[in-house]
């Protein structure tokens, strides 16, 4: 399915949420969670929305590989008398350089992913939040797997739950939780309605889960994705109604 049904699902599974749990208020950070949530499985995916938006700094990696192995030739040749120290220094300073002119995009963008979920790993250590580094050890490793592997299992889905509920009880806000696990388990569910399925309970079990009504990327395909939003909007639009309507009249 792709990235925008997945969006939009995920942001209408967000209402729905406010929908249906008594205690919930309709929230527009929660309703943004889910919509965030519901597309964190496609991190093993190249061209997924949220890898390209987390991996902003993927078209300067390289660079940056470059400039620190020109920094690290400029620091021997004045820094390092002649001998072998120096002569390893300027090995490596090469090494680095020829990789960094070498490296693919997607080379870029599974580094510039890792560095920043390296980042959340180390503010979390800092801060003392967990589910801070549960989150960055997430984004750092997703982009290292393959496509609809571990990303689309339960057990991943049980993991995104509870980064929610640690970072529920660290900043309180009620509902991380269960934001966060509604849209990411829309994101499977809506995968399972492609011809690939889902295989939910990997490693234990290599078989997929399919109802396989669309053809991702085909013309029919996208036309079920927007009728299936479309009838997913309008179901949660009752739910919003049945739940929030009265007080909207009376307010």
């Amino acid at each position: 399915m792709r990235g925008s049904s997945h969006l939009a699902i995920g942001l209408l599974t967000g209402a729905a949420v406010a929908a249906v749990v008594p205690d919930f208020k309709l929230s527009l950070p929660g309703i943004a969670l889910a919509g965030f949530s519901s597309l964190a499985p496609d991190l093993d995916h190249p061209g997924s929305r949220l890898s390209k938006r987390l991996g902003f700094a993927q078209n300067y990696v390289r660079w940056a590989f470059a400039a620190a192995a020109v920094l690290l030739a400029v620091y021997a040749h004045f820094n390092l008398a002649a001998g072998p120290s120096k002569r390893v220094a300027l090995t490596a300073a090469l090494s680095m350089f020829l990789i960094g002119m070498a490296m693919q995009n997607q080379s870029a963008r599974k580094l510039a992913l890792l560095f920043t979920g390296a980042g959340a790993v180390l503010g979390g250590l800092y801060w003392e939040m967990l589910w801070l580094s549960l989150l960055g050890a997430f984004v750092a490793t997703a982009p290292f797997t393959a496509h609809r592997s571990w990303t689309h299992t339960i057990w991943a889905a049980a993991l995104w739950t509870y980064i929610g509920y640690l970072a529920d009880k660290d900043l309180g806000w009620q509902g991380v939780a269960a934001y966060a696990g509604a849209g990411y388990l829309s994101h499977l569910l809506a995968d399972t309605l492609t011809k690939s399925g889902i295989r939910y309970l990997l490693p234990l079990s290599d078989k997929a889960v399919k109802v396989p009504l669309i053809s991702t990327g085909s013309r029919s395909g996208n036309l079920l994705e927007v009728a299936i939003c479309v009838g997913y909007g309008l179901v949660v639009a009752l739910l919003l109604w049945q739940r929030f309507g009265a007080a909207l009249l009376l307010g």
